[in-house]
């Protein structure tokens, strides 16, 4: 009788034991520079970890709460949000009721890592196993990015759009470029393009189109379209307007997008506010899309670096106490009834389910095989996540990997909350069918596409007083809030020109609806 093959658990590298890099708080250059030296030979030929170039940028607590201001980007225009989040941020900080972030990370070629000067060698070793090369490899591999980010343009794009949003406030006054750009913001997550192919992002031409456009569109508003016969028949009619909706691409789903190439009363400068403003949600798209799965490789592989740099001698048992400190408060995930209880942490969830991915690689148990059976046992823990980081984004991720295990450790269970119920149910615990309950329910939760209300498009009364028609596909029941949804068309209506009405829609039906009108002082 042949006995079934099974696969030993990969023991560690052996390393030779060297000299520590560095023995203290203090660092300097040099130190950085062999630092690097040392994480990036482990990270190349241990974890096969494939990079942009590093460029390493240090900057002080100051500059760090500017970048904080202006989403995570040093480099990027000037607006009167980014100056409220700086005075906010500066205030808790400076109050201690506040922490920085040790590092941030562009997603470019070279990539840009920026860390704060007041760090210690310790942190300054960890934030580079972290960001130059944890996210670093997820940004150049991860099929997201490829798809819809340009990483050898967006440095010189986003040096473009400021200089051009600098050069509008000179020439058209800093209250007419903040009346777009605050309309446009308020407008950024209804500007992406959610599927891949349908417009290429290429931030090289983008940068080069500093003239002015002629909006094509404004021809179809022209005054012929109110000349059309009110006694037409209503096959007429019905076939005018899907010709219409055809001419103007909708139903559309990116809203900036609309705007720009159809708003009548924008003038060309004004279309190339809104087109910054879209294309810089397009760059973010991804980071949306990949929260769990970005930070889980960042953290996975700053532990095993740091580890195997402690285990060959080249940081001392100090250094790698300081570690484990920041990086338990890092993955900490506090219980549902703790007052720091601020939802799923996604790096505690992402690092827990690489871990586990490796484990199950490596040394599985028979949940384990009968879950996962094209991988369990394999023996390459770093191959799998290699190609997980590269082939998944944070939902389908969790749909494909979150195990038994790891829904345990971390407690999870799902409950459903019906309106029409008096009690909330448990609907899903710890057996067979209740694992895979919560692994599909979890996953919807970082779906962005169910994070962000369906809004698109749906029609433009052109023979009529212009006004703009969207629809909001209601899922699970959920509506729109009546005061959020009032100021976000508001902005609309006055990058639009003329009044908009948004109509949610529940199984056919027309279940709310919302108006409004732009102002008199928009221009």
């Amino acid at each position: 009788m042949a006995r079934a093959k099974t696969t030993p658990p990969v023991a560690a590298p052996t390393t030779a034991k060297r000299e520590p890099l560095f023995t203290g708080r203090d660092w300097d250059f040099n130190l950085l520079d062999r630092v690097y030296g040392a994480i990036q030979e482990i990270a190349e030929t241990e974890l096969k970890l494939d990079t942009y170039p590093n460029q390493i940028e240090v900057i002080s607590s100051e500059q760090m709460l500017d970048a904080y201001a202006s989403t995570g980007m040093p480099l990027f225009y000037k607006h009167w949000s980014f100056g409220k989040h700086f005075v906010r941020n500066e205030t808790l900080y400076r109050k201690g009721w506040q922490g920085l972030a040790y590092e941030i990370v562009i997603n470019s070629s070279p990539c840009i890592v920026y860390v704060m000067e007041e760090n210690s060698a310790t942190m300054q070793t960890l934030v580079l196993a972290h960001a130059a090369f944890g996210h670093n490899h997820f940004f150049k591999n991860n099929y997201c990015f490829k798809q819809w980010t340009d990483a050898t343009s967006i440095l010189d794009y986003l040096s473009f759009a400021k200089k051009f949003v600098a050069s509008c406030e000179d020439r058209y006054g800093q209250e007419s470029v903040e009346q777009i750009l605050d309309a446009a913001h308020a407008l950024m997550s209804h500007g992406v393009h959610r599927y891949p192919g349908k417009h290429a992002l290429d931030l090289k031409s983008e940068q080069r189109r500093l003239e002015e456009r002629q909006a094509f569109a404004e021809k179809l508003f022209s005054d012929l379209w109110r000349t059309l016969p009110k006694t037409a028949s209503r096959k007429k009619r019905d076939g005018e307007d899907e010709r219409r909706r055809q001419m103007l691409g909708l139903p559309e789903e990116n809203i900036l997008y609309f705007l720009e190439k159809n708003a009548p009363r924008l003038a060309p400068w004004q279309r190339e506010l809104i087109r910054i403003v879209r294309q810089i949600a397009q760059y973010f798209y991804p980071q949306r899309q990949t929260k769990v799965m970005n930070e889980g490789c960042a953290t996975f592989s700053h532990y095993r670096l740091m580890t195997r740099l402690h285990e060959s001698g080249q940081i001392t048992d100090g250094s790698f106490m300081e570690f484990l400190h920041s990086h338990t408060s890092v993955v900490f995930q506090p219980e549902y009834d703790d007052p720091r209880y601020s939802g799923i942490n996604p790096y505690a969830l992402g690092f827990a389910m690489m871990e586990d991915i490796e484990r199950i690689a490596i040394a599985p148990t028979p949940e384990d095989r009968a879950f996962f059976p094209d991988f369990a046992g394999c023996g390459d823990g770093y191959g799998v996540l290699r190609d997980a980081w590269e082939n998944f984004r944070d939902e389908s991720f969790i749909l494909q990997f979150l195990s038994p295990n790891v829904i345990r450790k971390q407690k999870l269970f799902r409950l459903v909350d019906d309106s029409e119920d008096d009690e909330i149910v448990v609907a899903s615990i710890h057996d067979e069918r209740g694992y895979k309950a919560v692994r599909q329910s979890l996953s919807r939760q970082f779906d962005v596409g169910r994070q962000d209300p369906d809004i698109q498009v749906a029609d433009v009364d052109l023979a009529g007083d212009r006004k703009l028609i969207l629809h909001h596909n209601v899922v699970d029941g959920i509506t729109l809030d009546g005061k959020d949804a009032a100021k976000v068309l508001h902005h609309l209506a006055n990058l639009w020109g003329y009044d908009v009405k948004l109509l949610e829609i529940e199984d056919g039906e027309t279940v709310a609806a919302h108006d409004g009108s732009p102002s008199r002082a928009f221009r």
